[in-house]
């Protein structure tokens, strides 16, 4: 039995690595270097295009626990990251050339591997992981969308913030629908006159993110367009966009606010919540700077900072399942950006899940279900989460994992709590998976 694996960036290194090391026979397709991506410059496989930093080490923070529960599933990506790093205080920096040099060798020299150079236009027959990136081409971008359908794929992320529920200041916010319809779904974060002309103020002087050459050709529709640009559109131009106070009373004063941000649940577990409306394009310190002017946000912890640029992914809750395959089609697997996995190394642990779960299938057992204990468990139940209902790619955080047994006021030691029970619980599944059926 062969495995098409499609792309040869993170994802699909770690995807091919996986299957490759369980005995599976792998074709891995790359279209470099017959045609790059708008992005993509290097020959080599893995290639990093936005930065060299694969985010912190310290593992009790969510990104370096991912990376330990990668390394614990024989990540070749961390193998290589390990090999190639260059000082970067408490980040895992790569030297970008090594890096990628490093990976193409390991896939290269792998017994059970066959490189296959040239753009994919079809799907494959038989087992597929596609791992194509957020950069697709066009023309197996549309081959992709025919097979899941028109509206299941994204072109363009357009992405408010997420805040965890534990950082908002309850004293100062209220839960509420419009005029009492519903459930009390929404945070609601009041604002009077002077709060609102400040908040208006800093937000259309903020700094915007520059576009890269290849998105400046891209528009998003007018319910993606950027809160700052709204805001440009007229002194109160918000105040009746998302802002719109409309249908909601204050408890604590009994009246309507002059302005109102609300918040709507992000996930089922109630750990994190989305600024509706707030798609934007401002830098991320900015981002900080000005939300936290909203009150009850003043310290609010951003799990995900808003972004606007161009990107191809997947309605993932609506399409695959926690290993990451395709509902309708079993035999099809995604892995990386395309799944909604945002970041470098939630592409990687994606493409360990996608690789990892297929080789199993093969075996006659059953894909393993990553506990949401696990940093990698909680990506997994995110994109396969059927009531986050306008889904956008997630990248590691905090706030994706359940809530601990005991409170912990302490973020640090939280933090480390999580870790501990996270690496626990991965522990626990590496050595049930080791166990004879």
């Amino acid at each position: 039995m062969t495995v098409h694996v499609i792309g040869a960036g993170l994802a699909g290194c770690e995807a091919a690595w996986q299957l490759a090391n369980a005995g599976v026979c792998v074709k891995l397709h790359e279209m470099k270097p017959e045609k790059y991506s708008p992005a993509h410059k290097y020959e080599g496989f893995a290639e990093l295009v936005c930065s060299n930093s694969l985010k912190a080490m310290r593992v009790e923070s969510a990104a370096g626990l991912l990376k330990e529960e990668m390394r614990m599933l024989g990540s070749v990506i961390m193998q290589c990251a390990d090999e190639c790093s260059v000082p970067a205080g408490g980040a895992l920096a790569v030297d970008r050339v090594k890096f990628s040099d490093a990976v193409t060798q390991k896939i290269r020299s792998h017994k059970n591997v066959e490189i296959v150079s040239g753009e994919v236009t079809q799907i494959p027959q038989g087992y597929v992981i596609i791992a194509t990136g957020p950069l697709t081409s066009d023309a197996f971008a549309n081959v992709i969308r025919e097979k899941c359908g028109k509206e299941t794929l994204s072109f363009y992320d357009a992405a408010a913030p997420i805040v965890s529920f534990e950082s908002i200041n309850q004293d100062k916010v209220f839960f509420a629908a419009r005029y009492d319809r519903g459930d009390s779904d929404y945070i609601n974060c009041p604002m009077d006159k002077e709060q609102y002309e400040s908040f208006l103020q800093e937000l259309t002087q903020a700094e915007t993110v520059e576009l890269k050459s290849f998105e400046k050709g891209f528009s998003v529709y007018e319910g993606c367009m950027p809160v700052e640009v709204l805001a440009k559109r007229g002194h109160d131009a918000i105040r009746y966009g998302p802002l719109k106070p409309v249908g909601l009373r204050d408890p604590h004063t009994g009246k309507r606010p002059w302005a109102v941000v609300q918040l709507r649940k992000e996930n089922r577990d109630g750990t994190m919540y989305n600024l509706v409306g707030f798609q934007t394009n401002l830098k991320f310190g900015e981002q900080k700077r000005v939300f936290s002017m909203i009150p009850g946000l003043e310290n609010a912890q951003f799990v995900r900072y808003g972004v606007m640029h161009r990107n191809t992914f997947l309605d993932s809750p609506r399409l695959l399942d926690f290993s990451f395959r395709l509902k309708k089609d079993p035999r099809i697997f995604f892995a990386g950006q395309i799944s909604g996995t945002e970041g470098y190394i939630e592409s990687s642990a994606s493409g360990i899940v996608a690789g990892r779960n297929l080789a199993r299938i093969l075996a006659g057992k059953e894909p393993i279900r990553f506990p949401k204990e696990t940093m990698i468990g909680a990506l997994c139940a995110y994109i396969s989460d059927e009531t986050v209902k306008q889904f956008q790619p997630m990248g590691s955080n905090m706030g994706i994992l359940p809530p601990l047994e005991e409170k912990i006021k302490n973020k640090q030691d939280r933090y480390a709590a999580l870790s501990r029970r996270s690496l626990r619980s991965m522990r626990q599944i590496l050595e049930k998976e080791s166990m004879p059926e």
